[in-house]
């Protein structure tokens, strides 16, 4: 058997977990054996983010994780170009509380 034959998996995806879950918030944390992974979902009108998937892995598969992320945030770069990090201007005359909670609840 060579190689290419013992590193073959077999998957299965189900109908239900085909269509994917939306997530624009990741919240990670992590002890000395496991890493944990929350996917949430932050959307206008909602009152917090909903915690729609937990994802619990030991630190060898995050770490196999982020290098995959990172190879395939590279070929996606080099297939469709950079992409953007920067955070949207807030429209004037709105406050983001996350802001007024990081500077101790002073306004600059």
């Amino acid at each position: 058997m060579d190689n290419k034959e013992s590193k073959a998996l077999s998957i299965e995806l189900k109908p239900e977990t085909a269509t994917g879950k939306y997530s624009n918030l990741a919240i990670i944390s992590h002890s000395h054996s496991e890493f944990v992974l929350d996917f949430a979902t932050m959307l206008p009108g909602l009152q917090k983010p909903e915690i729609i998937s937990r994802i619990v892995m030991n630190p060898e598969h995050a770490k196999r994780l982020l290098s995959a992320l990172i190879d395939n945030v590279n070929k996606y770069e080099n297939q469709f170009g950079p992409i953007s990090t920067v955070e949207p201007q807030q429209p004037k005359g709105t406050i983001n509380l996350n802001d007024l909670m990081n500077n101790g609840g002073t306004r600059s």
